[in-house]
């Protein structure tokens, strides 16, 4: 099991549950070391003084805070240890909010929060199921690692987990950042605005992370791959250009029936599958009743009737395995893999449905 980063006590009211906050997430990002070109040799960081061009020893160097025009105020470490928040044991609920109230973009890591012993289960579960059914975060400030953190803690339908946020004047207003913000002035065209709802609703899908992947990552490793054998890497196409305003309704209306055509034809590949799902279960069904059959007259016939049953399961295997549109995408990702398709990880959903094609299920 992972050891917890942080523990301590959530309280809420007079109620006290002793927890532990667990990495919610891991980084699956590929590394690289720096090397000279042309060579295998490391290249290492060093701290150097700038000006002699002399390396300077961890036990040498303080923080300074620039005043401008070269001026620093100079702050040992001791000084700051001093000032630091503590160590903290507490999460202590301030109070509790509406979930939907609390902007995505104050939200920073997520943990998983986990009762720290049996006899502490029942409380936890009852923070939660309370929190689950009130659909709200509940906000507290807690120390870790010496700095203190703004959090939200929220119910999913097994477990706690905590955001740690941003503090409000960490968030930036869009109005400073971006050149261009549309205003209550914009005007849009009711026909152009419905017709974008139209498209919202026909590319509205279930949510299912696992139907997505971190493609960038896939295609360094094949190009590191494809380096160690010596073979070429094609690279990726270029964006498509920008909409003409003009053609804006025009390109609104084809991505709608485009859209509505594609879930038309993914909607009748799952009924196909549905139907072909209950034909096998009704043949598995006869095989098993022959073979039961088979048992009763004699041993002769219950080989028959293990031999029936056998090939109907392998009809019902071989079945599911050929109904390509039913799977998500991941599931034809890994199928992609299992067969060597190259260039698989560029390919989309209905891509990868075409190159398997024809290819035998592992």
């Amino acid at each position: 099991m992972a050891r917890p980063v942080w523990t301590g006590v959530l309280t809420f009211g007079l109620v006290t549950v002793p927890v532990g906050l667990y990495t919610a997430t891991e980084d699956h990002t590929v590394h690289f070391h720096q090397l000279q070109r042309d060579t295998s040799d490391r290249i290492r960081n060093k701290r150097v003084n700038e000006r002699t061009g002399r390396q300077v020893s961890p036990d040498d160097i303080v923080k300074g805070y620039d005043l401008g025009e070269g001026d620093y105020v100079v702050v040992e470490p001791d000084e700051l240890d001093e000032i630091a928040p503590g160590r903290s044991k507490v999460i202590d609920m301030a109070g509790f909010v509406d979930l939907r109230a609390v902007e995505p973009v104050y939200f920073d890591r997520t943990y998983y929060v986990g009762p720290r012993g049996e006899e502490y289960v029942k409380v936890y579960e009852l923070l939660r199921a309370a929190l689950q059914d009130a659909d709200k975060a509940g906000i507290a400030t807690m120390t870790m690692r010496n700095k203190e953190y703004l959090t939200a803690l929220r119910a999913q339908p097994t477990v706690l987990i905590m955001h740690t946020m941003h503090w409000a004047d960490e968030v930036r207003d869009p109005a400073d950042v971006l050149d261009l913000v549309p205003d209550r002035r914009t005007r849009l065209p009711s026909q152009e605005l419905r017709t974008a709802r139209q498209l919202i609703d026909a590319l509205t899908i279930d949510w299912c992370p696992e139907d997505y992947h971190d493609t960038y990552e896939e295609r360094v490793r094949e190009l590191v791959e494809a380096k160690r054998r010596g073979e070429g890497v094609v690279g990726e196409a270029g964006p498509p250009e920008a909409t003409n305003v003009i053609d804006l309704m025009a390109a609104l209306e084809r991505s709608v029936e485009r859209a509505r055509s594609r879930k038309a034809g993914h909607g009748a590949q799952r009924t196909e599958k549905a139907q072909g799902a209950e034909g096998q279960e009704t043949g598995a069904e006869k095989a098993k009743g022959a073979e039961k059959a088979g048992g009763r007259g004699g041993k002769g016939s219950g080989k028959t009737g293990r031999k029936a049953a056998g090939k109907a399961g392998g009809r019902a295997r071989g079945g599911a395995g050929d109904d390509l549109g039913a799977l998500s995408k991941a599931q034809l990702y890994q199928r992609a893999g299992e067969a060597g398709i190259a260039g698989r990880s560029r390919m989309k959903r209905d891509q990868l449905i075409e190159a398997l094609k024809g290819r035998p299920a592992a």
